[in-house]
């Protein structure tokens, strides 16, 4: 069996769009085999300028998915590939 793929979620917290993204990733993870980390940017200043308010941003590694709203078929041709 592989192993799944770790994603991370750059987020905020109170962000609306952030939620919702988390939100629609844990309901696919029954479908698709990965793991979620999720990381909020205002912890860690680097991250706050890299992000800022282009969150959330959804990254395997160092590779961007999608970032504002869950992409589902660039989530769906990432996996194809990964």
């Amino acid at each position: 069996m592989s192993t799944p793929l770790q994603l991370t979620l750059y987020r905020r917290t109170g962000c609306h769009l952030c939620e919702a993204m988390q939100g629609q990733l844990l309901a696919l993870q029954k479908d698709y085999a990965f793991s979620l980390q999720t990381v909020d940017i205002d912890d860690d200043p680097a991250l706050e300028a890299a992000y800022g308010e282009q969150i959330p941003v959804l990254m395997h590694g160092e590779t961007e998915i999608c970032h504002y709203f869950l992409e589902l078929s660039k989530l769906q041709q990432y996996f194809s590939q990964a």
